[in-house]
């Protein structure tokens, strides 16, 4: 005997979780839903990474392909030793990046300078102009790896910092404060406070990358100000693992980065921020290979290496946000458009099945380097690559 259609108005409802779709089927047996997969691939625009570290020499080639495999484009941090502070050490670096890439490989290192107490206002305006750099960072002294060059006086480089609001070439940082008695989980929020927000009152017209923000205040000060001259870049990592995650249990080296990742409340308006389509927030992974003597010693070096499952790790959280339809903005829009560069035509598709297994290091001339675990299994991988 055949069922008759129920009344609509007294259908129970299905919890079906956000990444799932829902397929009434009405048979003979009645209504019956079945819960589809709606989201097992994804396609977007080939993505950018808008923070990246290479180095040199033979760490350089061994990681590069790392980025190359799937990023079109790179913003290339100048902490090497010595740094990347003039127009020509800018060209000669892009030049051994671009001699170390694999053969076939689509992609175009984004060079920047290192801000130093002496550098040039007119060697800036010139490289800008010529398109050598796209931005300029910013190190407080001591605030990281290779940061000993960086600006102690801010009033110093005032010229510099004026000539880039004129010509719009933006100013990436590195928002922490360096001085011993505040605290290191205090130490970007403290520098919004005594530096970034004095700076954008004298300079409003600056435009500013706030790099790798990773507290809720940083956040907030960047969503109260204008997209057209403030951004913030947000690491894959500092998605994933807070505080906890490098203490509990043991220290774990390879979760150990700069900024340092902080409790999981700040943790969670990173995720709500990158996940939100805000245009103000895109990926930059500060992807930063250290081999695993450097990293696993007494005094360890800080930095986080992602660049090999970068796109597998937003994926995945970006899927439990449920929030898939947004990762082309954060990973392939909204940084071009900050730059003022065009999105990238070629496309990336990555497709959700068995978990992937990478490897745990990479092998490079200078030694190993451990790649990020995420600490859960990933279930995303980028399958291919094509033009549109």
């Amino acid at each position: 005997m055949r069922a008759d259609p129920p009344d609509p108005g007294k259908l129970l409802p299905i919890a079906v979780p956000p990444s799932r779709r829902v397929s009434l089927v009405w048979s003979a047996t009645g209504l019956s839903a079945i819960a589809t997969a709606m989201n097992d691939r994804l396609t977007l625009r080939r993505p950018d990474d808008w923070h990246l570290h290479l180095r040199d020499g033979a760490m350089l080639a061994g990681v590069l392909p790392e980025t190359a495999r799937h990023f079109a484009r790179a913003i290339i941090m100048p902490n090497l030793v010595p740094p990347v502070v003039t127009a020509a050490d800018a060209e000669a670096y892009r030049d051994r990046i671009v001699a170390a890439l694999p053969a076939g490989a689509r992609f175009e290192p984004l060079m920047t300078l290192y801000l130093t107490e002496t550098t040039d206002p007119a060697d800036v305006r010139r490289a800008a102009a010529n398109a050598i750099v796209r931005a300029v960072k910013l190190y407080p002294a001591g605030a990281t790896t290779n940061s000993a060059s960086g600006v102690r006086d801010l009033t110093r480089v005032l010229p510099v910092l004026e000539t880039m609001a004129e010509i719009g070439l933006p100013l990436c940082v590195h928002g922490e404060v360096t001085d011993s008695e505040v605290d290191i989980f205090d130490r970007e929020a403290v520098f919004l406070d005594r530096v970034l927000a004095p700076l954008r009152d004298s300079l409003p017209d600056l435009r500013v990358v706030m790099e790798h923000v990773t507290t809720g205040e940083g956040i907030a000060y960047v969503r109260g100000e204008p997209a057209a001259t403030m951004g913030a870049t947000i690491t894959a990592h500092h998605l994933i693992i807070d505080r906890n995650h490098i203490l509990v249990g043991g220290i774990k080296p390879h979760y150990y980065c700069l900024p340092v990742a902080k409790r999981a409340i700040h943790r969670a308006a990173l995720i709500d921020a990158a996940t939100s389509g805000d245009p103000r927030f895109f990926l930059g992974t500060d992807s930063a290979p250290h081999t695993d003597a450097l990293k696993e010693a007494a005094c360890g070096c800080a930095g986080c290496f992602t660049a090999t499952n970068a796109l597998s790790c937003l994926a995945e959280v970006f899927d439990r946000a449920g929030s898939l339809d947004r990762l082309e903005g954060f990973a392939s829009l909204h940084g071009p458009a900050f730059y003022r560069l065009p999105a990238n035509e070629e496309t990336v598709t990555l497709v959700r099945g068995a978990p992937v297994a990478y490897p745990p290091k990479i092998d490079t001339g200078d030694g190993p380097v451990t790649l990020f675990d995420p600490g859960f299994p990933l279930h995303w991988h980028v399958e291919e690559s094509t033009s549109r």
